[in-house]
């Protein structure tokens, strides 16, 4: 099959994935195929949680406060700025699993 175009946002999360691949591999452009209804900075910005914030903050968008975290120390400080209750979730997790509310 030669497609003329791919439309991943219509295919989950697993077509998004694949088509930025394919799109960062090269294999889109050497074989001419379209990405439509969202290209890859699109994509990208709405997968990286700080792309994300930094667009809605662009736009004067309210974002609820976070952090992201790589050690306890980081950790405790950050909860100290937030308060309790505060939900705490892995930077990327198929379907919401790994998170907590504390």
């Amino acid at each position: 099959e030669k497609p003329d175009a791919i439309l991943p946002t219509m295919g989950g999360q697993t077509a998004l994935n694949v088509a930025l691949e394919l799109a960062e591999q090269g294999v889109l452009e050497k074989h001419k195929v379209e990405l439509i209804g969202a290209d890859r900075k699109a994509i990208a910005k709405a997968e990286d949680r700080q792309l994300f914030r930094e667009a809605m903050d662009r736009i004067g968008l309210e974002s609820p406060a976070s952090y992201v975290i790589n050690d306890l120390p980081t950790a405790i400080d950050a909860l100290e700025k937030v308060g309790l209750p505060a939900i705490i979730r892995p930077s990327f997790t198929l379907g919401g699993t790994g998170g907590g509310i504390a």
